[in-house]
């Protein structure tokens, strides 16, 4: 049975859209807000980076319209419009609801949420329709509200769990102080089951900390 509301997340390469080809210009990774759709055909777009770099290389993007920079305490904010429909546009009109995009490398990170077991289908069918985007987080909405480090670092909470046991029991120490058949035992689950939430956990990390 599929939760009425999901945390989805997608990794999109080779979109080649504006924001995407800047970031490997740039080699910075650009944070984005949901991009909004005008009648016009145009989409507004606002993001952060601190790569001053982006302006000149939007500048000269003919796909870029009224650039503006704001310069504040918290870094950089652009705006502007695209004349480009991206990969994330169809998958917002399937029911996709965007919370956050990173661009890094000419790659993307989509991290939003999806309502009901039909849109669920309809958004999991357009991107298995569309070259160059992979599923790789789908996760009830609220299991994972309790643990800051899922919040920070987007894990699910099993892997949440599995992480911050392990650490408390001693599991990362040298020597350690409990193997993965105790870890697991303690949280309920297989040894295998843990030591694939675990290495699942620390490819996330991983990922996290080498951007």
């Amino acid at each position: 049975m599929i939760p009425e509301c999901l945390v989805v997340e997608f990794r999109v390469t080779g979109d080649g859209c504006p924001l995407a080809d800047a970031s490997a210009a740039v080699d910075a990774p650009i944070d984005a807000a949901p991009p909004l759709a005008r009648d016009d055909g145009t989409t507004l777009l606002r993001f952060s980076t601190t790569a001053d770099a982006v302006a000149d290389v939007l500048d000269g993007d003919d796909r870029i319209r009224y650039l503006h920079r704001t310069v504040g305490d918290d870094g950089t904010t652009f705006r502007c419009l695209s004349t480009e429909r991206c990969v994330v546009h169809r998958l917002i009109d399937r029911g996709f609801l965007v919370e956050s995009i990173r661009y890094r490398d000419g790659s993307e990170r989509h991290v939003g949420a999806v309502v009901g077991q039909a849109v669920l289908q309809d958004v999991l069918e357009t991107a298995g329709e569309t070259v160059g985007v992979q599923l790789v987080r789908l996760t009830p909405l609220g299991e994972d509200d309790d643990s800051p480090i899922v919040s920070r670092w987007n894990l699910t909470a099993g892997q949440a769990e599995a992480l911050e046991t392990a650490y408390a029991m001693g599991y990362f120490e040298v020597p350690r102080t409990n193997d993965a058949a105790t870890v697991a035992d303690a949280l309920g689950v297989s040894k295998s089951a843990f030591l694939e939430r675990l290495r699942r956990a620390e490819a996330t990390l991983l990922e996290r900390a080498l951007e």
